[in-house]
């Protein structure tokens, strides 16, 4: 006669859907199926927070395995372990009885085993002729056995999550640390840009971080902070690769002049920067490649030339040509000059000599109608190399002599109203630079 198979709890406690759903997995074990129980038991391990499982009843989940003999589950033996509270409690390295009540039910709950209740409750195995188990009463491991294809599949997922949770958060990481440096470097530097803004940016994506947040959040924050990063390193490279340019023309045996002294762009009134009795000599002298300095302009003499360029610097002062293209850079809007063509320029020209070009504008801005127009003239001819910024400097560098020797002939102290060197932060030594290069200037025709 065939004992009848337990299904319900005993006591009070009640009869779920849920409990029947794990019975019912548990008919479905393959005759020939078998799996390593501690391989089933590390998965269910990595993946206890899926499953609902408490960290005290893996603990005794895992002493429920000791109690099975074998390494193996299968589908042919018995599985079914019938230890007493007293020994799970041994097992499980020591816990209250109530602990282990309240840790059972969650093994059971959570689909992992079943219980096996005898009439009165107890947990015994009744064996037959030859000590084989013919009916236990305790804990069926059938469900391990039955899921554990579920279980490696959820455990890797918890996996793969938690790994794409760590690259994220490593994303994160870094990011920070590069934007705000870059942003550091780019203030310290004095490197053209919007910095303000970047700053602004950074900390409105910081602000949205919580301290706590699914990976799907962080994802999209990271996202927006590589499209900081990029703009903001864009801005460093661009300044790095025109400084680089810089460097290499300096060193370069080629130096363009305008081929064209009496090229008068649209814009640019005849006291303009094109105006031949401003310009260098002849047409002769300039078409001849030759007849140019082969080095860069000094900085002390594009200053004095170019004093009205100096208020715009921060402090009122520039030592090195940085601090020209930041000046440059700050005074662009108030000329009417779209970034795209300052960044157009800085290409083209190079940092330097679009700094150059800028403050030789400003100079004669009430000159030039169009400046930004100009600017984008100038920038064309320099890319037919039909351009060089000594003309233009040594142009303007004329006119304010002259403005100044006239000053002393008339007995006016300080300069003209023209020479704006004590104004502008331009001191005495500038003018007398500017005085000492007089002699070379025209003996070469400038």
């Amino acid at each position: 006669m065939q004992t009848h198979t337990a299904t319900t709890p005993f006591g009070r406690r009640p009869m779920t859907l849920g409990l029947i759903s794990s019975q019912v997995t548990a008919k479905k074990i393959d005759q020939g199926a078998t799996v390593s129980k501690w391989q089933v038991f590390r998965d269910i391990r990595e993946a206890k927070e899926v499953l609902g499982a408490t960290d005290r009843a893996l603990a005794i989940l895992n002493a429920l395995l000791t109690f099975h003999r074998d390494e193996e589950l299968s589908g042919e033996g018995n599985l079914i372990v019938f230890p007493s509270n007293e020994q799970l409690i041994r097992r499980a390295n020591g816990m209250s009885p109530a602990t282990l009540r309240r840790h059972l039910a969650n093994l059971v709950t959570s689909g992992l085993v079943i219980r096996r209740d005898s009439p009165n409750g107890k947990r015994f195995a009744r064996k037959g002729q030859g000590g084989a188990i013919e009916q236990a009463y305790g804990f069926d491991l059938a469900p391990i056995l039955a899921r554990a294809a579920e279980f490696r599949e959820l455990a890797e997922a918890v996996a793969a999550e938690r790994k794409a949770f760590r690259v994220v958060k490593e994303r994160l990481t870094i990011c920070r640390r590069d934007v705000t440096k870059m942003i550091d470097a780019g203030i310290n530097e004095n490197v053209p840009g919007n910095w303000r803004g970047f700053q602004r940016r950074y900390e409105t994506i910081i602000e949205r971080l919580p301290r706590t947040a699914p990976r799907q959040v962080l994802e999209a924050l990271a996202d927006e902070l590589e499209d900081l990063w990029a703009d903001v390193h864009q801005t460093l490279e661009t300044f790095v690769k025109s400084e680089d340019s810089n460097a290499n023309e300096s060193h370069s045996e080629r130096h363009i002049q305008n081929s064209n002294p009496d090229y008068n762009p649209t814009g640019e009134t005849k006291n303009g920067l094109g105006n031949k009795t401003e310009a260098s000599g002849t047409a002769e002298d300039t078409d001849n490649v030759r007849s140019l300095p082969r080095r860069d302009l000094p900085l002390g003499m594009v200053l004095s030339a170019c004093p009205d360029i100096v208020p715009y610097a921060e402090g009122g002062q520039i030592r090195i040509w940085r601090d020209l293209a930041a000046a440059a850079d700050r005074a662009r809007p108030s000329m009417g000059i779209s970034p795209s063509a300052w960044q157009e320029a800085v290409e083209v020209m190079g940092q330097q000599h679009a700094a150059i070009v800028l403050a030789a504008i400003l100079q004669r801005a009430e000159h030039i109608r169009s400046r930004g127009g100009y600017l984008r003239d100038l920038v064309e001819r320099a890319r037919q190399q039909k351009f060089s910024v000594w003309p233009m400097v040594t142009a303007l560098l004329n006119a304010r002599m002259e403005a100044l020797e006239k000053a002393a002939a008339s007995g006016v102290a300080g300069g003209t109203p023209d020479a704006r060197g004590a104004e502008t932060g331009v001191g005495a030594s500038a003018l007398e630079i500017s005085s000492a290069l007089r002699d070379s200037m025209k003996k070469k025709g400038w």
